[in-house]
């Protein structure tokens, strides 16, 4: 069993934590706020500190599950991050979705410290982090993502080292992109069957187990239906991630033009005051729109 520092307690990162302390690993953890870190200790058993540098002290690998490319850069860099503290040959696993850019920036300023710098973004929502069957996609030197594989074990259904550092980013992005054209598909879908005066229920029992089915439709529908969008992945959080895309887009000549409509309808979303609904509040514009 190792010694593991978890960064980041937000709804995938505090149940990703608890199931590294029950799989038997010692595990400290850190939040920006002190009282969630203490909650999770009280809960499982483990320790806390006040500091990403207190929280890695001796750990032989450290986990972050943080928002965006500033609050990485926050808990890894600076006189109380995480690389001044971690210990020469630990490894550092980034599970925040985030742009290639920071994560080759921050592999880079770890392999000058001695450190292994691994990315490994996610998928499978809360409910995923919360039953432990996460998609892990990574990127990063071979010998590292072998080392942390079976810690990873403890949270994830699948995980895999796509190439070097970046690569896990880059497929997330394709996870996204994937994903944005399937919700406004199946928010068109439901929204054409309401307007024409079709049980959707039904509709998504037959369909779904045809070539229309999806992760998305199996998860979603019944809520979106109902209206119900409190919930889930929030629009803000996927306005982030398609904006890395079309970012990443840009610097290597793709072109996404879905995937750029799609970013304008959820900006519509939270136009509405929506930028906390889960992402399939696309057939709630629409609604409004009709």
């Amino acid at each position: 069993m190792a010694k593991i520092a978890f960064l980041g307690l937000g709804v995938m990162g505090y149940p990703m934590a608890g199931h590294l302390q029950n799989a038997g690993h010692q595990v400290t953890v850190y939040n920006r706020t002190t009282s969630k870190a203490e909650a999770w200790s009280e809960q499982y058993g483990g320790g806390w500190a006040v500091t990403p540098r207190e929280a890695v002290q001796g750990a032989d690998f450290v986990m972050s599950c943080v928002g965006n490319d500033d609050d990485l850069r926050a808990v890894c860099q600076g006189k109380d991050g995480a690389f001044v503290g971690m210990q020469k040959g630990s490894v550092f696993v980034d599970h925040t979705t985030v742009s290639a850019k920071v994560t080759r920036e921050l592999y880079a300023a770890a392999e000058g410290l001695g450190i292994s710098f691994v990315d490994a973004p996610i998928s499978g929502g809360q409910a995923g982090a919360e039953n432990a069957v996460l998609s892990v996609m990574c990127g990063g030197d071979e010998d590292a993502f072998e080392r942390a594989a079976p810690v990873i074990d403890a949270y994830s259904r699948i995980c895999r080292r796509i190439g070097n550092s970046g690569a896990g980013q880059m497929t997330k992005m394709c996870n996204q992109i994937a994903i944005a054209g399937l919700v406004q598909g199946l928010s068109e879908a439901l929204h054409f069957a309401e307007k024409a005066e079709l049980d959707g229920r039904a509709v998504v029992e037959v369909i779904s187990q045809g070539a229309a089915g999806s992760w998305q439709m199996a998860n979603r529908f019944e809520t979106m239906i109902d209206d119900n969008f409190d919930h889930g992945f929030a629009v803000d959080w996927m306005r982030k991630d398609l904006g890395i895309c079309l970012d990443a887009a840009d610097e290597t000549g793709a072109s996404l033009p879905v995937t750029a409509i799609v970013d304008q309808f959820y900006k519509d979303v939270q136009n509405k005051g929506g930028g906390r609904w889960d992402t399939s509040s696309l057939l709630k514009r629409l609604r409004m729109l009709s």
